[in-house]
């Protein structure tokens, strides 16, 4: 930009900047008059009273709602958000009566303000009570500050030399404009798409995890595609409504791209790698797995990361790639059946067909473990002090925890040998102490003949 479209750019400014301040002189001097003095002591009081009335009906309100036992929790939230704004309510209700009054009473030049300031009150209490739809605390007061200064600037006449003087101050590099009244259409139409997005993705959601015929890690693939498709668009449309050239974009995203490939690896290795888990189907929501040391069920799939939350309540973020590259046991893959095995020994005294038939008979006494699967017990080996034994047996609620379902089978066992005269032997050793002897002779040495050899 030249020295000569820089200061015509600062005229235009100027004259812009200058015929606000004019009309907001003409705006003042105007308000001077009698009646329009009338006219604004008359909204000064009727503001007092809204306020009186608002102070009075409040906790009376309060009061009548905590009558209201077994009401849905929207009703009582709407009867909150309208407890809160009794006063801009009072007020907006004795606004329009006595413009409507003073219509039929007196001329209409004369009720003029009044009805200015009725609409624009009415337009706060419309935005106040819409904005409550948004739930993020700093995007709601954004949006309603917003919206409460465009419609008084509407409704007094001022938005237009407002837009124009907003449109005059821009950044412009070669071809490209960028005014503050672009930027702000831009925020406000994203915003609105995005709003918009954010709607549609959740009713879509509801649908598709209440539908029984699609597998939860489809489910999961589905919301995340949608998520994707729907805010990408809503990105790119509100650039494309305020004419931004996304050609150029396109190409500067295709570099960006290139770097942050190359910046971001690992980010990107486990976003691919929950993909590939979505499609798959080798762990769902639900399903119990170990992933090295830690064992648990899965909560959620991420974009980059699987929660899982282990027995002891704790929350585990693993990475997709680790899923991946690392061995992974998942208890409940194809089904909820899980074998598990302990070993015990019992003295050699006992007889082995009866130790066998007694742990079978205690395994299959636990809550837990599945009769129609019978448990079984087999002999391993010969130990230094014990025979030695493996009793396997079926369970189909890995979810349920995996340690305990052990230590209760050891008790049964406990319980039954202790009955049964089966005993647990444990190794033993016997020390013996040598007193009184030549520490220069090795103990085990013989003792010297007495005789003659023959």
């Amino acid at each position: 930009m030249g020295p000569d479209e820089q200061a015509q750019q600062i005229e235009a400014l100027q004259a812009h900047f200058s015929g606000l301040l004019g009309m907001a002189e003409s705006f003042l001097l105007s308000m001077l008059q009698p009646w329009r003095l009338y006219q604004l002591a008359i909204v000064a009081a009727l503001l007092a009273v809204a306020w009186v009335l608002g102070r009075w009906a409040s906790p009376r309100m309060r009061d009548w709602m905590r009558t209201l036992e077994g009401r849905p929790k929207w009703q009582l939230r709407v009867l909150l958000v309208l407890e809160q704004r009794l006063t801009l309510i009072f007020f907006v209700i004795l606004s329009w009566g006595t413009f409507r009054v003073m219509q039929e009473a007196t001329w209409p030049s004369r009720s003029y303000i009044i009805g200015i300031v009725a609409t624009i009150a009415t337009a706060w209490l419309l935005i106040g009570l819409a904005t409550r739809f948004i739930r993020n605390q700093f995007l709601r007061r954004l949006v309603r500050w917003g919206a409460w200064i465009w419609v008084t600037l509407y409704f007094l006449g001022l938005w237009a030399d407002t837009s124009d003087l907003l449109e005059s101050v821009a950044l412009e590099v070669g071809e490209f404009r960028l005014s503050i009244l672009g930027l702000i259409k831009a925020l406000i139409i994203t915003g609105l798409l995005f709003f918009f997005a954010r709607v549609i993705l959740k009713g879509a959601q509801g649908k598709i995890r209440t539908n029984k015929d699609i597998s939860p890690s489809m489910q999961e693939l589905l919301i995340k595609f949608l998520q994707v498709i729907l805010f990408g668009a809503a990105f790119f449309l509100g650039l494309k409504a305020v004419g931004f050239d996304l050609t150029g974009f396109a190409v500067l995203s295709g570099a960006i791209g290139i770097g942050l490939g190359f910046g971001l690896q690992k980010v990107v290795s486990n976003l691919v790698s929950g993909v590939i888990i979505l499609l798959d189907k080798s762990i769902k929501p639900g399903d119990v797995i170990t992933v090295g040391e830690t064992f648990g069920w899965i909560n959620s799939l991420g974009a980059r990361y699987v929660s899982i939350t282990t027995r002891n309540g704790k929350e585990y973020l693993i990475p997709n790639e680790d899923l991946i590259t690392q061995q992974v046991v998942n208890w409940s893959h194809s089904n909820d059946f899980v074998r598990l095995d302990i070993f015990f020994g019992t003295a050699y005294h006992d007889d082995p067909h009866v130790v066998r038939k007694l742990a079978i008979e205690a395994a299959k006494s636990v809550d837990r473990v599945l009769t129609w699967k019978p448990p079984v017990c087999h002999i391993v080996g010969f130990g230094d002090s014990s025979v030695d034994y493996i009793l396997r047996f079926w369970i189909e609620d890995p979810t349920g925890g995996l340690t305990n379902i052990r230590g209760n089978v050891f008790l049964a066992l406990w319980d039954t040998f202790k009955e049964n005269d089966i005993s647990i032997p444990f190794p033993q050793r016997e020390v013996r102490m040598l007193e009184d002897e030549d520490p220069s002779q090795p103990a085990d040495a013989e003792m010297p003949a007495t005789g003659k050899a023959d």
